[in-house]
């Protein structure tokens, strides 16, 4: 089974790619039309945050990530699907969920944003170090094609050029991205899951072989994801609701991201698509329930008191 898994290949045509690629585009652009450029000023007055923020996304992720690989040995594929996926920026679904813990939402946006800008290096970069670094990975990736520079430019139309646009449209036009907002958020959830679904539902009969196992190592790796955003802020020694906002923001990943870019140079790894679709799903579902008990937490302070 496993090495069936390696083997899977999960095919786009280059118009696919054109039309998926661009979907992820505007669903950033709608991200940023909720962000505001006066909320980089004020925590750019205190920035040990914001700093904890960046350096936990990636840097302590990924090199985290590698060691939790070296420990559990996985297939290669599935390795350089953790990797990938540590790889990535934080999520957007993180802002909403910040919100509801009741963490700094403007810091949230603004790792969101900053994060996203990075990425376009960071995470071509960190995938290649660490990726290559793993020994049985590393032998994977001699056999696909990577121009690194391909995925800087892809990473850049994905996240970049539709992020400053958002955030130009809403400095110039306020009250137009506020009319947009609400759209891009549905078609944000929407466009994921019809990602997962092409990523998993053609060759669904292997997937299932895998899925307690993928699952395993998705559930265990993002709870080292959260675990390391919480105890970062822990010894930045910085506010709680930053300390929420700091895990949720390393525990939600790009994962749509992670996928397109399977896509678009991994020929659709199985395994790699499978461990980035697993995530993307069971992210939404640990980040709601840590948001849903520290907002639960605080109300029920404030009853008691």
């Amino acid at each position: 089974m496993e090495s069936r898994i390696d083997q899977l290949q999960i095919a786009f045509d280059s118009e696919s790619l054109w039309v998926l690629n661009t979907a992820l585009a505007l669903v950033m652009f709608g991200i940023a039309l909720d962000i505001r450029l006066s909320g980089f000023r004020s925590l750019l007055k205190s920035p040990r945050s914001l700093l904890a923020g960046i350096g936990c996304q990636f840097f302590l992720l990924p090199f985290l990530t590698f060691l939790l690989v070296m420990w559990l040995q996985p297939q290669p594929s599935f390795a350089l699907g953790m990797i990938l996926v540590a790889a990535c920026p934080g999520g957007n679904v993180s802002n909403f969920m910040t919100h509801l813990s009741r963490g700094n939402t403007e810091l949230s946006v603004c790792l969101t944003a900053i994060a996203t800008l990075l990425a376009v290096v960071m995470t071509p970069m960190n995938f290649a170090f660490w990726g290559g670094n793993y020994a049985p990975a590393s032998r994977l990736l001699q056999q696909v094609h990577i121009d690194p520079f391909e995925m800087v430019r892809l990473v850049a139309f994905i996240l970049a050029i539709p992020l400053l646009a958002g955030m130009g449209l809403r400095r110039i036009r306020p009250r137009l991205a506020a009319s947009l907002s609400p759209f891009f958020k549905v078609a944000s959830l929407m466009f994921f899951v019809v990602l997962v679904l092409l990523a998993i539902w053609k060759d669904r009969e292997v997937f299932a072989e895998a899925i307690g196992w993928v699952f395993g190592i998705v559930l265990l790796h993002n709870l080292l994801a959260l675990c390391t955003g919480y105890l970062t802020g822990r010894a930045f020694g910085v506010p709680e609701a930053d300390t929420r906002t700091l895990t949720l923001e390393t525990g939600i990943q790009n994962s749509g991201l992670g996928l397109l870019l399977i896509f678009t140079f991994f020929g659709g790894m199985g395994g790699m698509a499978l461990v980035a679709a697993c995530w993307g799903i069971w992210h939404l579902i640990s980040g709601l329930l840590l948001a849903g008990y520290w907002g639960a937490l605080r109300t029920k302070k404030h009853h008691t008191v």
